[in-house]
């Protein structure tokens, strides 16, 4: 593997053949999903699901109780049986995600643990980052498939049981995308915690869901607002409204149908639900809060009808494991957007920013064979290459210091806190200073990244003398490498005397790192 590349699932039969699964531990339920790929198609085999009651630990108590844990080893474990039934055994094949139940306990590394040593799973808690962009990649083919759904405002909401996650889509691009600390388990805990009586529920947790949808109306107040829900309580409530199978791609409920049934559904107690639509206790827990939620958010924008997505984040998982590159072009066009926006909101000088980004780019291409970093880092170097001088905004003075602190305290989209992180070191390292093991984040890297790092960076370095004058006027390079020299051709280039003195005053970083002195040829 390449340093700094990510390792995908890659166990394969002789006929090209793949048995695979995921494992999406959530706030309610352990839900497990087991696939056939062959030559990027999926084919699924078997679902399970079981119920827990992690996000009760979680969001009531901020930690989960040792029975649970315990509860989680017991499913897990038949899981895993179940998993080697279908001759899936090794770690290539299986991907585990939790959410935010595991992410935001206080225990959660107790958690990781005893799962590890018990099942030999490897949990990774996934952010709200990871999880906007595996819904983006899943989504946007359903919103291709539906020309005005695509050119509209699509707001796109899933109700989790711990936080309900929004996406902004306009033709296929992101305008803004968002979690908020809203969800239908979490909902139900803060009725416990309150101890309030039946007759007042709906009424709380109504102003708990406007609260939030107020905060969502600031993201999405321009012309028509087209709502797709996604998760399994809407998608119930589709099957039981609509004679349309669920399995389509999108079914459209009308509102009014959606408030009669989730009056109804809020209408019955718990063990009513169950009985009379045969649930498990997590799925009838959830299921009126987060119909609440879809509700409200629909009345609030105007919306006639509920396009229910029929996808969910094992899909997505799936479909990434298939081979659809997570980190395509397109969402990577997504990532830059995002940067830009940032970078205008702190006065970037942004011709400079963006060629200083192009004439990255072509030294990442060109030197691929020298740095062995993947699609992933040339997002990061790009983004840093956006944003290295939006410290400016607070003060010309140590500006690479403060843009790493602007960059580590932002949002970028499709950037989980680590590649968030990643980038801020990269912006920050592109003058003074060669990254040191004192450095704050720089430290607690593991050493596949720190190299990571330092490659980035002293690229971005060199990208950065080569528009020392903000004038733009070295379009294109050409690379030649010899045993101890970068030597880079500049076609139609006069006089390189001014960024040559630059390289030699700030190209130590990539001559430390690669080993090789940068010099600068004119080619008329």
């Amino acid at each position: 593997m390449s340093v700094g590349g990510t390792q995908r699932l890659t166990h394969t039969t002789f006929d090209g053949l793949r048995t695979v699964a995921v494992i999406d531990i959530g706030a309610s339920s352990i839900r497990m999903a087991i696939a056939e790929i062959k030559e990027g198609e999926v084919n699924v085999l078997e679902q399970l699901i079981q119920g827990v009651a992690l996000g009760k630990d979680t969001f009531h108590y901020g930690s989960i109780h040792k029975s649970t844990i315990e509860d989680c080893v017991r499913v897990l474990s038949s899981y895993r049986r179940k998993l080697e039934e279908y001759q899936i055994t090794q770690p290539a094949q299986i991907r585990v995600v939790a959410t935010s139940a595991v992410r935001e306990a206080t225990n959660r590394l107790t958690f990781l643990d005893r799962i590890y040593s018990a099942t030999g799973l490897l949990v990774e808690p996934i952010d709200d980052a990871e999880v906007n962009r595996v819904t983006y990649l899943g989504i946007l083919p359903l919103l291709r498939a539906e020309a005005d759904l695509f050119d509209s405002l699509a707001m796109v909401v899933e109700v989790g049981g711990g936080s309900t996650e929004t996406l902004l889509l306009k033709g296929g691009d992101v305008v803004h995308s968002q979690s908020y600390r809203l969800g239908s388990l979490r909902l139900r805990e803060t009725l416990s915690t309150y101890s309030a009586p039946a007759m007042n529920s709906r009424r709380i947790m109504e102003a708990q869901i406007d609260r939030t949808v107020e905060r969502i109306r600031e993201h999405a107040d321009e012309g028509r607002v087209q709502l797709v829900a996604l998760g399994g309580d809407v998608r119930f409530a589709a099957s039981q409204l609509v004679s349309q199978s669920i399995g389509s791609d999108i079914i459209r409920i009308p509102i009014g149908d959606l408030e009669k049934f989730t009056d109804e559904m809020l209408s019955l107690s718990i063990d009513q639900i169950i009985n009379r639509y045969h649930m498990t206790l997590s799925d009838a827990e959830t299921l009126g809060p987060a119909l609440l939620t879809y509700l409200h958010i629909g009345r609030e924008f105007g919306i006639s009808e509920v396009l229910v997505a029929d996808f969910n984040l094992r899909d997505a998982l799936l479909n990434e494991i298939a081979g659809h590159d997570g980190w395509a072009l397109g969402f990577r066009e997504q990532i830059v957007q995002s940067a830009l926006k940032l970078a205008r909101k702190f006065d970037v000088a942004l011709p400079h920013a963006q060629h200083v980004a192009s004439l990255a780019k072509i030294l990442f291409d060109q030197l691929a064979d020298e740095h062995g970093l993947d699609t992933r880092w040339e997002t990061i170097l790009t983004v840093a290459a956006l944003l290295h001088e939006s410290g400016q905004f607070v003060s010309n003075r140590s500006f690479h210091k403060h843009s790493m602190y602007i960059i580590s305290n932002s949002k970028i989209f499709g950037l989980s806190p680590v590649d968030t992180q990643l980038v801020a070191l990269v912006a920050r390292y592109h003058r003074r200073a060669h990254p040191k093991p004192s450095h704050e984040g720089y430290s607690l890297l593991d050493r596949d990244t720190r190299i990571a790092v330092s490659r980035a960076a002293a690229i971005l370095r060199v990208a950065v003398c080569l528009d020392h004058s903000h004038s733009q006027r070295i379009q294109s390079i050409e690379c030649r490498l010899t045993d101890d020299q970068l030597i880079l051709l500049l076609p139609g280039v006069q006089d390189v005397s001014l960024e040559q003195l630059e390289l030699k005053q700030r190209g130590q970083l990539f001559e430390e790192v690669f080993g090789r002195r940068v010099l600068l040829r004119s080619v008329l």
